[in-house]
């Protein structure tokens, strides 16, 4: 294919990252190079020669930096289409050199955000020029290559030394080009609509959402076999799943990046060590202990069975003693914050667990949910409402419950939240030991969790995620012998549920808020 050599380059970088090692490269290739503010500073420092931009403008850079590049001399030189003899006449009339490459990346806005900077610190970090030069560069790329990523300079080199680029090649830079000042506009319009100057302050929500994503990789397939899948990532920063380094084992698949985000959030929501065992996005069993080790084996008794080729997430360093227990079990995939030394080497016995290392899940934000012809959005769910302390519950009948039930309840209350709704958890010592989830009614999954619990629902806690609509599911848990329950209120047979409740002997508590996870 034919190469279009590269002799004269335009620079205007934030992040210098490599940038020495790129301009003394372009040089040695012969390549005259053109930069502007504190770029064309360290060039000229590195001892690289270097022709400052107002130099090709014959305007000084002004205005605090804010016009350096806005100028014809700048903008004809790239977007000359060379192909074309009008051009190069028009060129050549003006006494405008074309340019061949642009090397520019944009000021760091989103860091400066993220940073808690003050407006208008956070607005001088709008780049203008830098955005002009980037679009300017992608439309012409026939004529002219662009680059906007770091981590491509030794490929431009290369590239350079080689005779120059291809079009296929100015072409796919010009496309990551367009989708870097996109990613960039999104993030400035985000926060000026977000924060700066909110447009429906009442509802909360912005009257326009815009978000991008790249991909991170393609997967081997969906959900099933037939369909196709790719992981994205947001550059947003907030970590989780998505961006979890893989020590070990087999390619990441759709469904463990689904079940393994559902039991990293599920294991985050106790502030304890905890353990979460999750298959098919519902918890096989959540336990808390003071060692990991421990909450895994509780968690793990939960429903050995259903345990198999589980997905299992720890909210703390995975030991060598949990590790030795892990491996004895066939497990898909293990995420937790770090591994203990010897760790990894217990669980990369079975060749194929995937091992994975995450960052803890920011709470709080927005999620979205996408429906036909469009996307749901909400504030997340979160366990820090005032329903979620148990010194705010309503005791709405029996006794008040000793401190370990209480903390029963409370765990319980809040290992519910990882279940699909309707959902009803029974607990004890910390542990889950029923769960019924996903039902169509209260009843089904008040069953459903006696029937997995077994001779452990006696003596056991009961949590619901919303209210008994009438007597008869809290029923079922009372006649398997449950002794304490938790559940939010607000059905208008509520006095018909405390009335079961006091009949049975048994404390029933009310947080007021709700926990659906549909």
């Amino acid at each position: 294919m034919q190469r279009r050599p590269v002799r004269r380059a335009l620079i205007g970088v934030s992040d210098k990252a490599g940038l020495l090692e790129l301009a003394t490269g372009l040089h040695a290739a012969g390549v005259e190079i053109v930069s502007t503010g504190g770029t064309a500073k360290a060039i000229a420092d590195a001892g690289v020669p270097v022709v400052p931009v107002e130099q090709v403008t014959g305007f000084p850079e002004s205005l605090e930096g804010r016009v350096k590049t806005l100028h014809p001399s700048v903008h004809a030189g790239l977007l000359a289409d060379t192909r074309k003899p009008d051009h190069l006449r028009q060129l050549d009339e003006l006494g405008i050199a074309a340019f061949d490459l642009l090397v520019v990346n944009l000021y760091p806005f989103t860091q400066t955000v993220a940073s808690g900077a003050s407006p208008d610190e956070c607005v001088e970090q709008i780049d203008i020029g830098g955005p002009a030069m980037v679009r300017a560069a992608a439309k012409n790329h026939p004529s002219v290559a662009v680059v906007v990523d770091p981590a491509r300079y030794e490929w431009v080199l290369d590239n350079v030394k080689a005779g120059g680029f291809t079009l296929a090649d100015r072409q796919r830079l010009a496309a990551a080009a367009y989708r870097h000042t996109a990613s960039y506009d999104v993030a400035v319009a985000s926060w000026m609509g977000n924060v700066l100057a909110p447009d429906d302050e009442d509802s909360g929500f912005p009257g326009w959402v815009g978000a991008t994503w790249d991909r991170s990789n393609v997967l081997r397939y969906g959900e099933n076999p037939h369909q196709k899948a790719a992981l994205y990532v947001s550059g947003d920063g907030r970590g989780g799943l998505a961006t979890a380094q893989q020590l070990h084992g087999k390619e990441m698949s759709y469904n463990n990046y689904v079940d393994a985000d559902a039991a990293w959030r599920a294991a985050h929501d106790h502030t304890a060590a905890c353990v979460a065992i999750i298959k098919h996005a519902n918890p096989c069993g959540i336990a808390v202990a003071e060692d990991i080790a421990d909450a895994h084996r509780k968690a793990h008794a939960c429903d050995p069975v259903s345990a198999f080729g589980g997905v299992i997430a720890a909210n703390r360093e995975v030991t060598v003693e949990m590790a030795e227990q892990v491996a004895e079990i066939f497990t898909e995939v293990i995420v937790a914050p770090s591994y203990a030394d010897g760790a990894v080497d217990v669980l990369a016995r079975k060749k194929n667990v995937r091992i994975l290392v995450a960052r803890p899940p920011v709470r709080g934000g927005a999620e979205f949910r996408a429906v036909s012809g469009g996307l749901l959005m909400q504030t997340v769910d979160t366990i820090e409402a005032d329903g979620d302390d148990p010194a705010k519950w309503t005791l709405a009948t029996g006794p008040a419950v000793a401190e370990d039930v209480l903390a029963d309840l409370h765990f319980a209350w809040r290992a519910c939240r990882a279940v699909k709704s309707n959902a009803i958890l029974l607990a004890h010592a910390g542990a889950t030991v029923g769960a019924g989830m996903g039902q169509v009614n209260r009843v089904d999954a008040a069953r459903l969790a006696v029937a997995r619990a077994g001779d452990r629902a006696k003596g056991s806690v009961a949590a619901s995620d919303a209210f008994f609509p009438f007597p008869d599911g809290l029923q079922v848990l009372l006649d398997a012998g449950v002794k304490a329950v938790v559940q939010p209120g607000g059905s208008v047979r509520d006095a018909e549920v405390i009335a079961a409740a006091e009949a049975a002997g048994i404390s029933l508590y009310l947080t007021g808020t709700r926990h659906f996870a549909h």
